[in-house]
């Protein structure tokens, strides 16, 4: 099977956050959905910090992230842990019904969780709207968008990951790359990169970097 197809589903990108008792934890997400009026569902994956403290605390604000969202943003809140550190450092971002959102965005909503199913590898939170705001008049961000602008790769516990090498993408010739947190695909000798690169999804340095040969 062509994985590839399931990028031209329509998603969005979105964060995902609640409290960690006073400390804020979000998580980059691809799957949210409007079930009802009043009604929002959203899919977060076992593994990830947000989906046990959503269940503790019961509620959790979706933000919409904007075509003009900084991509620190994404790398923050998609290749990193909140177990390890506080993601909302560095971000501007406000309590809205003592839920964290960051401002650096289209809108926002916050919900009130009303149930949880438990699928093979991610949990369904349904949860009911609260409130909600739109910051801006900006372009929601698409998952095509994020691929094909920002030419960013999904985390690993997205519903959508596919690994580098399942995509059949065109293989040029000469060195290349793989960021082994992400994924990313460096085309070149990245050791002609100065010391401070990073990978331009998650931030990562140049050490955590793979040469990978062509089949």
């Amino acid at each position: 099977m062509n994985k590839k197809i399931l990028w031209d589903i329509s998603y969005g990108v979105y964060v995902v956050s609640s409290l960690d008792k006073e400390k804020p934890t979000g998580c980059i997400i691809n799957t949210a959905v409007q079930l009802t009026e009043n009604k929002i569902g959203v899919c977060i994956n076992h593994n990830n910090y947000t989906n046990s403290i959503i269940k503790e605390n019961k509620n959790f604000a979706l933000t919409i992230l904007s075509e003009k969202t900084n991509p620190d943003i994404i790398a923050t809140f998609g290749f990193a842990s909140g177990r390890e550190k506080n993601k909302f450092d560095g971000f501007e971002y406000k309590m809205f019904d003592n839920l964290p959102v960051l401002l650096n965005s289209k809108g926002y909503i916050a919900l009130k969780l009303v149930q949880a199913v438990e699928l093979e590898t991610h949990t369904f939170f349904i949860g009911e709207i609260i409130d909600g705001d739109v910051f801006n008049d900006e372009i929601p961000m698409t998952y095509k968008y994020y691929h094909d602008v920002i030419k960013g790769r999904a985390p690993k516990a997205a519903p959508t990951y596919i690994a580098p090498e399942d995509l059949n993408e065109a293989k040029p010739m000469g060195k290349r790359f793989r960021c082994k947190v992400c994924g990313y695909i460096y085309e070149g000798d990245i050791e002609k990169e100065p010391p401070n690169f990073v990978c331009p999804v998650c931030k990562q340095p140049k050490s955590v970097f793979e040469e990978i040969l062509y089949a």
